[in-house]
């Protein structure tokens, strides 16, 4: 019998980029770590998250409607980790970096990222101990065009070889 244990080795050996999604309003914000990140749709502009029922940030999101996501660049892992813990909770998560309100959400978006999308929530689905929120990009952009991406493989984080050799530069 497959056992939870065993699920997250297997779906650690698929490597996934590492984003921070931040919520604001009413005096309170959030922030979290979210490897469940995804785009949806182009028509809208739809992205999703993954968020654990149980997670102070999802109650908060669900009540602000709105996020932003910030992707990490591969020198923000200490980030990662400090918004993945649940040690510090509101504004203290955000006191190891600098940040701006997005200018939408007003939901915070760390500096030295390699993009942001800031959205209002537009649905929420039950998917098992999650909830799968999908959230309208209103505001996007490039953070920094040179930085490469945070990676999360096998229970690590991972940089990426830029310079690492593939078969072809076409999707299949």
């Amino acid at each position: 019998m497959t056992t939870p244990e065993e699920f997250r080795r297997i779906m650690g050996r698929f490597a996934s980029g590492v984003a921070v999604v931040t919520t604001a309003g009413g005096g309170r914000s959030h922030g979290m770590t979210a490897t469940s990140f995804t785009s949806l749709s182009l028509d809208p502009l739809l992205v999703l998250v993954c968020v654990q029922r149980s997670a102070r940030f999802h109650d908060l999101v669900m009540e602000t409607k709105v996020f932003a996501v910030t992707v990490l660049a591969e020198n923000q892992a200490h980030l990662s980790a400090a918004f993945a813990s649940r040690e510090a909770t509101g504004w203290a998560k955000f006191d190891q970096c600098s940040w701006y309100p997005g200018p939408v959400s007003k939901a915070p978006v760390l500096n030295g990222g390699l993009a942001f999308l800031d959205c209002v929530v537009t649905d929420c689905h039950v998917g098992g101990d999650h909830s799968i929120i999908v959230g309208r990009v209103d505001e996007l952009g490039v953070l920094n065009e040179a930085g490469t991406p945070l990676l999360w493989f096998e229970g690590t984080y991972r940089g990426l070889a830029r310079n690492a050799p593939i078969l072809s530069a076409r999707r299949p």
